[in-house]
């Protein structure tokens, strides 16, 4: 049965995390982590680093999901950005490529993207051909589309068990042990 939108309460994450998802830790891990990010957004550069302390912290208790949130009107590189990941992805490289994007936010444009490629050892035909034509397009929008139906307009929008987070990412760590850990 279809849920009416209605039912659906804001600021609460709409899709589950699931297969479709990339996710780092158990999926049935005690806390779950959800970040609608956008590759060049500097406070999701920011976000990167706090997660990645949080992730060596909490280890298994912790399950992480990143979806993609670009916002083009913003940055002109954060679409393409998104689709290279999600290239990289197919590739069995979604981690490193999101990664190597977060880690060089000041340099992604096409051919930056193709050298990241390279580095990981992708198929770098492949992933540009995918970037430029589009095939990640849905998967990118999809995320977007489930972010706002949730409430995320800006980023990082982080949700935790999936409420969202309320205050920035440097409290992240705290909200996550009030929660029990």
């Amino acid at each position: 049965m279809k849920r009416e939108a209605s039912s659906i309460p804001l600021n609460s994450l709409t899709l589950p995390v699931a297969k479709r998802d990339h996710i780092q830790g158990p999926i049935d891990a005690p806390i779950m982590l959800v970040e609608y990010g956008d590759y060049e957004c500097p406070y999701c550069g920011q976000t990167y680093q706090i997660i990645k302390e949080i992730q060596e912290r909490l280890g298994d208790r912790l399950c992480f999901a990143f979806r993609n949130f670009p916002l083009i009107n913003s940055h002109p590189h954060a679409q393409h950005a998104a689709e290279a990941a999600e290239a990289a992805g197919a590739q069995g490289k979604f981690w490193e490529m999101h990664d190597l994007l977060f880690e060089n936010q000041e340099a992604l444009d096409d051919e930056d993207i193709a050298q990241y490629a390279a580095t990981l050892g992708l198929d770098v035909r492949r992933l540009i051909d995918e970037v430029l034509t589009g095939a990640h397009t849905a998967r990118v929008r999809e995320d977007f589309r489930s972010g706002a139906r949730g409430g995320v307009n800006g980023t990082p929008t982080l949700f935790i068990n999936g409420v969202r987070h309320e205050g920035g990412p440097d409290v992240l760590l705290a909200a996550l042990m009030e929660r029990g850990l």
